[in-house]
Formats: structure tokens, C-alpha cells, sequence
């Protein structure tokens, strides 16, 4: 199969994201990947070597700084199950989450706190990432923005939501744009109800708030979602329930955009704090999920018959009366569960989806005294899950485990196959995952070309 790069780059923005996974399948690059990730990056299936975990130092334990932690967990390797490395970054930055560019190479990790985004190399030696850069004047470029959370592919560019805002610290905030080299070019403000921004407020809310973003390019549609300003999610989490006030300083909202011109179109009250936003991959399945932290709902963002989004709450979390605080959510590759993790009980739950508006509780097995994120691997037969979710909204004394685990899913029960106990091991507190492996990188595509096979 011969592989020809054309001179021009056509359309780019439409079909980079198909390409990608079109181009590492047909030439047989098939090796590892997670789900819900953007559909600007390459999809490839197969077995994971690494998964780097974005890591909150910690007092008193090991150097207490953030790292990315970098764990074997390929069962062929000598190492499986072991931290094969450590990268600390300089203090604690209330690290957070963290995304790979389109093309893979580098990965994108972001501190709530500090407002710095540290980009690391992981093509070059993926065993052994670097930090190749810090980007230290969010704040100051995106023109007040304050924590940068969701680190977002699209095509040569990177979109960074952020949680808070330097004038009152609260949640209203804004999308931040930058280029895969880590240079500043837009920030596209939320809208609120004193500027909607050109977007229809379809119900009682527009926040502002902003969480989580994502975007199905076929549909030209992107979403965010909406959490809490710094002044909460720096807050202790008890002091924090106790405060009327604070609790007041929830988002309500998801945004529909146009994805192209960066320009919202529609704000949608989902009340009670939509966090994690998960597109179905289907070619014709025309929706995302989201779960929400205070009211324990999974609701349905989705395309109607007449070509309108609409947002729908579509199934209970447990049970909402004792507040399980879903967190993390996954859905697999073939839209047919999404799991959904509840950090006060630290259960995962696993929701049949093929009818997305009925989700009908299959599953649940408790990880830990706390759990925060999942990832699904692309194949489906593995699960990871870390337990951090905030510095100070972390569980206290015994039950503040910090944990990194494996599950092979066979489709009826989850098994574990190994643990790290993060404290033990005096690294912190282990948040968002990212997979890697060695393969991936012998013969990558550039996905700053536009290519044709033939």
C-alpha cells in the first residue's frame, strides 16, 4: 500500500479526524488507545504498553510535588504493573487533566491552582516522557481566565476550558485556544445571561460556567459543560457542603457550539453540575452523555428529528437522595455501556446505552474507599481507575486511599489485575490517565498533513 502526501491541505478541520483513524488502520498501525478521546486524534485499537498518570503532589509524601507518573501495563513486559517513571514538575499546581495534540506527540497537562499548563514530549522515548514546555501566563494571555482544565485536540490546535476567572474567582470562564506549539491565539467567553453571545437560552440558565469539552466534527458541533470557580473547588470539600452560599456556585449548564466558528449556539439547563461530556463514536449515533455531581442524573445531549440539539435527563446514579457525587464517566467504543464512577461510595457502575434513552443499570462493583477516574480501553476488555479527585476535596485518614488499578472486563464481571498504592510508593495523588505505547511512534502520521492512500 502506497502512502502520497498531497501538496495541498484541503478541508482540513472536517477530515483530519477521520483520516487519522481511517489511515492507522488501513496501513495496519493498529496498537493502543483509550476512549473518549477526540475525534481529531488518530483511533487505534490493541494492547496499551503505558499509561501515564497526571499526579497531585502530595504533603508529606516523596518530594510532594506534581508529576507525570509513567506505569507499565502491558502484560508481555517484564515490568507489568510497575512505575517505570517519574517526572515531577515543580511544586503543587492542584494538577488536574491532561489531553494528547492530534498527532500524539505531545501531552498536555494542566494545574487548576497555579494556571500553568506543562507540555510534555512522550513520542520521543514514550517509556520516558520530558517536559517540553511551560505555558505560565494563562491567565495573562487568555485575558482572565483562571484554571485550566479540559487540554482538548483539535486539528493543529489545542482547546483549553477553563473553570474560573481572576476578577471574583467564580465559575463563569471561557475556552482558550492555542496552537500545537503552545501559542496563545482566541478565547471564546461562555455565555451568560447579561451576553449570550449570539446563543439561544433555551431554559432558566446561562452561567457562564464552563468544565469539560467536546466535539463531533460531522455534525459541526462542539459542547461544553459546567462545574464551580476556584474559590470552591479550592475550598475544603466539608466546609464547602456546609456553606449555603457556596454550594449556590454550581453550574447548571451545557453549551452547544459551532464548532467551526468557535461561536455558541444554544445553552441547555442541566442543573446539579454536568461534569465529563463522552460522544457516541457510531457514524449515525448523534448524541453525548454527561452525569451530573449533585443531582446524580445521567442526562442525553442529542440531535432531534428536526435537526435541533436538545438535552435530556435520562436515567438516575444510584441513588440521588444520598448524593454518590458522580465523577468520571466512560463510554466504550462500541456505544453499548458507559461506565460511571461515584467518588463518595467509590463504586463504578456500568449503564447498558443501546437504547441511549432508557440506560439501564447492568453492573456496579465498588474500587475503593474513594474513586475518581476511569478509562476503557479501546478493544473493551480493560479498565483503569485512579482516586483523587481534588487536593482538598479528597477523602481524609483511612479512607484517603490513593490508588492506580487494572480490571480485565469480560463482559459479565471486572477482575483485577493489579494495583499501586501511590502513597506507598510516595508519588501522590494519581488523577487523569493517558495511554501510550512504543509502536505508536515508528511510523506516526503526521496529522498536519492531509493524505491519501492508494
Amino acid at each position: 500500500m502506497k502512502i502520497k502526501r498531497l501538496k495541498r491541505v484541503l478541508n482540513k478541520q472536517k477530515w483530519m479526524g477521520f483520516l487519522g483513524g481511517a489511515l492507522l488502520v488501513a496501513t495496519g498501525l493498529a496498537h493502543a488507545d483509550e476512549t473518549c478521546q477526540s475525534p481529531y486524534m488518530a483511533k487505534i485499537t490493541g494492547q496499551e504498553d503505558f499509561v501515564y498518570v497526571w499526579t497531585l503532589g502530595m504533603k508529606g509524601v516523596g518530594d510532594e510535588q506534581d508529576k507525570l507518573v509513567t506505569v507499565a501495563v502491558n502484560p508481555s513486559a517484564k515490568n507489568f504493573g510497575q512505575v517505570v517513571n517519574s517526572l515531577s514538575v515543580g511544586g503543587r499546581n492542584e494538577a488536574h487533566h491532561s489531553g494528547f495534540t492530534d498527532d500524539r506527540k505531545y501531552l498536555w497537562a494542566a494545574g487548576l491552582d497555579t494556571n500553568k499548563i506543562f507540555i510534555f514530549d512522550v513520542h520521543t522515548h514514550p517509556g520516558k516522557p520530558t517536559l517540553s514546555k511551560v505555558i505560565d501566563d494563562f491567565v495573562e494571555k487568555s485575558g482572565g481566565v483562571v484554571g485550566p482544565h479540559t487540554t482538548y485536540a483539535l486539528a493543529g490546535r489545542m482547546m483549553v476550558s477553563g473553570l474560573s476567572n481572576k476578577t471574583d474567582h467564580g465559575g463563569r470562564t471561557a475556552l482558550v485556544e492555542y496552537s500545537n506549539a503552545g501559542d496563545y491565539i482566541a478565547t471564546h467567553w461562555m455565555p451568560t445571561d447579561a451576553n449570550l453571545r449570539g446563543a439561544l437560552k433555551s431554559g432558566q440558565h446561562a452561567d457562564g460556567y464552563g468544565y469539560d469539552v467536546r466535539a463531533l466534527p460531522r455534525l459541526n458541533a462542539m459542547f461544553t459543560s459546567s462545574f464551580t470557580g476556584w474559590s470552591n473547588y479550592m475550598m475544603d470539600f466539608g466546609k464547602m457542603l456546609k456553606d449555603s452560599e457556596a454550594m449556590k456556585r454550581f453550574g447548571n449548564t451545557v453549551v452547544q457550539w459551532d464548532l467551526h466558528a468557535r461561536q455558541p449556539r444554544k445553552v441547555f439547563d442541566v442543573p446539579g453540575a454536568p461534569l465529563e461530556l463522552r460522544c457516541a463514536w457510531g457514524v449515525n449515533h448523534n448524541y453525548c452523555f454527561t452525569s451530573t455531581a449533585l443531582t446524580s442524573k445521567i442526562w442525553l445531549i442529542y440531535l432531534d428529528k428536526q435537526g435541533e440539539w436538545q438535552a435530556k435527563a435520562v436515567a438516575d446514579i444510584g441513588d440521588p437522595s444520598k448524593v454518590p457525587l458522580p465523577v468520571d464517566i466512560s463510554i466504550q467504543q462500541d456505544d453499548g455501556l458507559l461506565w460511571v464512577n461515584t467518588f463518595m461510595d467509590g463504586t463504578t457502575r456500568a449503564f447498558d446505552i443501546s437504547d441511549p434513552f432508557n440506560p439501564k443499570q447492568i453492573y456496579q462493583k465498588k474500587i475503593g474507599a474513594q474513586v475518581n477516574m476511569v478509562s476503557s480501553s479501546w478493544d473493551g476488555k480493560r479498565l483503569y481507575y485512579t482516586s483523587s479527585l481534588l487536593a482538598n476535596w479528597d477523602k481524609k485518614g483511612k479512607d484517603n486511599e490513593q490508588f492506580f488499578k487494572l480490571y480485565n472486563w469480560d463482559g459479565k464481571d471486572l477482575k483485577q489485575q493489579f494495583a499501586i498504592d501511590f502513597i506507598q510508593q510516595k508519588l501522590g495523588r494519581p488523577h487523569q490517565m493517558r495511554f501510550g505505547a512504543y509502536a505508536l511512534y515508528q511510523t506516526q502520521l503526521s496529522a498536519n498533513d492531509f493524505l491519501e492512500i492508494k
